[in-house]
């Protein structure tokens, strides 16, 4: 029997799924044409226990096919567990897939209703709040026409709207916060602060480690369909940025966490690596053969913690004789906005001739005020031949930077501002 205290007990849940290789195979077993097994076992989730306490926000990632929106469809009754069990204390509010229980042929208020019904509300609760959820979602005179006419953003902030305010004692949430408009996301992000304020039970599921960071009480990491770790936010993090550099155990691992981590990378990413929209151009007569982000404990990933320090490294080769070569990065927000960069030109670094055959390995270091978020790396290797301006290699939006913080303030950069408050209890004498 689960403990009053424990909203979310999950014991030794499994899913396992059947392969089938061909149609045939699947009708040949449904119909005993066959005795022999004409499918290959894939577990989805392989003994997973846990538990949640009221109260609790409880984040997981994991990398994708970890296992995650598999667990959640099993703890809200989606899904059928292969083995194990799960026990919910309370009733659940889900955001997985929005909107998936609406009629496109009824209107907004019917959906309102529908869905309501389907979560167990009587008329009269969904009556009382009705307002809220119209307020929320915010479509106008939208609501009494088909969603069919709806635009995928109204149909959205309908959906979320029913299932964020119909006031459950538990929530979960599968990537879901970052719907409709930034006016919009700001509003449902103020309504997950509230649900935290007033005690309620949030399994929390997203990529956005930002997010994560900052609202958690405690972080489940999955990996291949298994709990690789429970912990504080931090350290899931951290333990999650070495699991997505390192595919798998390697000669001259190491125990992290429990597990099993490869001590020793190159982690070096060539240009066959990179991102495969990069743009690359130049005349190679000096060329990028590699580069690597790591993070201030030395290891490769291009997730980075604000405040920390951070390296970049850029290995160049040269095919011919290059005069004062010219290094330099530049990192750009998701828009293409170039936000900032440097090079060995404006940090007056005097670069000695080249000889063809030679090697560099250029290197960046440099704290990360840039607010929460993702970034693009760019990297460039140009100079002077002849008097003439020349782009040996560049290559643009080489690779992604993801910056997570628990703290944002406004704009691009955090200035570190501190702030001091004066303040005198007593009231202040009437002026003259």
């Amino acid at each position: 029997m689960v403990n009053n205290d424990i909203a979310i007990h999950v014991d030794h849940v499994k899913k396992m799924y059947k392969l089938y290789d061909r149609p045939s195979d699947r009708l040949k077993e449904s119909l005993g044409l066959t005795r022999r097994k004409c499918y290959r076992e894939h577990y989805a989730l392989q003994d997973i226990s846990f538990d949640i306490a009221r109260g609790e926000t409880i984040g997981i990632i994991g990398t994708n096919g970890a296992g995650k929106s598999t667990l959640l469809k099993i703890i809200t009754g989606v899904l059928n567990p292969t083995d194990g069990e799960v026990t919910v204390n309370g009733r659940i509010s889900a955001l997985l897939e929005l909107g998936a229980g609406f009629n496109m042929e009824y209107t907004g208020i019917e959906n309102v209703y529908l869905n309501g019904t389907m979560m167990g509300f009587s008329e009269e609760e969904i009556d009382a709040r009705l307002e809220n959820i119209l307020a929320f979602a915010d479509i106008g005179d939208f609501v009494n026409q088909p969603v069919k006419m709806y635009s995928s953003g109204m149909f959205v902030r309908l959906a979320f709207a029913v299932a964020i305010n119909i006031d459950p004692e538990i929530l979960i949430v599968d990537e879901a916060l970052s719907v409709g408009d930034v006016f919009f996301q700001a509003k449902c992000y103020r309504k997950f602060e509230d649900f935290k304020k007033e005690g309620k039970t949030i399994l929390f599921v997203s990529h956005d480690l930002n997010s994560i960071s900052k609202y958690c009480d405690r972080v489940i990491l999955l990996d291949h369909g298994k709990v690789m770790d429970t912990g504080s936010p931090k350290e899931m993090v951290d333990l999650y940025k070495r699991l997505i550099v390192h595919q798998g155990p390697e000669a001259g691992e190491q125990q992290i966490h429990g597990q099993n981590i490869p001590a020793d990378r190159k982690g070096w990413i060539t240009p066959f690596e990179m991102n495969p929209n990069a743009l690359e151009y130049g005349d190679k007569k000096a060329e990028m053969v590699g580069f690597m982000l790591l993070d201030e404990n030395g290891l490769p990933t291009n997730t980075i913690e604000k405040g920390s320090t951070f390296t970049m490294k850029v290995k160049i080769r040269y095919h011919e004789d290059i005069d004062d070569p010219i290094f330099a990065y530049t990192i750009k927000d998701m828009r293409g906005t170039e936000i900032t960069g440097t090079n060995t030109m404006f940090e007056h670094i005097t670069v000695q001739p080249r000889k063809a055959g030679e090697t560099d390995i250029v290197t960046y270091t440099q704290r990360v005020d840039l607010q929460g978020g993702e970034y693009l790396i760019s990297f460039g290797l140009t100079g002077y031949r002849d008097g003439d301006f020349t782009v040996y290699h560049r290559l643009y939006d080489a690779c992604s930077l993801t910056v997570f913080s628990t703290k944002n303030t406004v704009g691009f950069y955090d200035m570190n501002s501190r702030i001091e408050i004066e303040h005198n209890p007593q009231q202040a004498d009437d002026e003259e």
